[in-house]
């Protein structure tokens, strides 16, 4: 089963229900890049702009058919963020390049302006990570945690989760706790 890893992190209940949400067809906005398109700049991260309208791009890799993925690139897009879209099948070298800890794993990756940015990770996160520039690789966000964008639940539950930061050499630390 492809998920689970969340099983031991999250429980049943939500593992289903993150299961389901995955297997709900994602729409595919116009203009989103396909799998196999060109990545982002490899160029080094620059200085966060000052207005929310000039937002560096948010390069997305995910499977085609992930309906929670489908909603993060959502919110990510109402914060302000342009987005590009790759779905791929398989994630594993996309993690793998961009140092992604084992066990911190979720089912969608992103690239910010030199950042990696895994899961479910707050856009207001993602922009305060761009405004103090850690010297770090990214922010993580372990599983799927029921209440983070993507994963709301109709009745408006929610769990307790914490975003961390992955310091170059891999280790990690709470950067934001929801």
């Amino acid at each position: 089963m492809k998920y689970r890893h969340i099983a031991r992190a999250a429980g049943c209940a939500l593992v289903f229900t993150a299961i389901a949400a995955c297997a709900q067809e994602a729409s595919t906005p116009a203009g989103v890049a396909a799998a196999g398109a060109e990545p982002a700049s490899a160029a080094g991260p620059a200085p966060l702009p000052e207005s929310s309208s000039a937002l560096p791009l948010v390069v997305v890799h995910k499977t085609p058919t992930c309906g929670c993925c489908g909603l993060w690139v959502d919110h990510v897009r109402e914060a302000g963020f342009p987005v590009e879209v790759h779905d791929m099948d398989d994630l594993g070298p996309v993690k793998q390049r961009l140092g992604i800890p084992y066990g911190k794993g979720s089912c969608h990756t992103a690239e910010v302006d030199g950042y990696a940015i895994e899961g479910h990770v707050p856009a207001q996160d993602i922009k305060r990570l761009l405004a103090e520039r850690p010297d770090a690789r990214g922010l993580v966000l372990p599983g799927m945690p029921m209440g983070s964008p993507g994963m709301e639940m109709p009745d408006g539950r929610s769990q307790p989760y914490t975003v961390e930061l992955v310091r170059p050499d891999g280790s990690t630390e709470a950067f934001a706790s929801h």
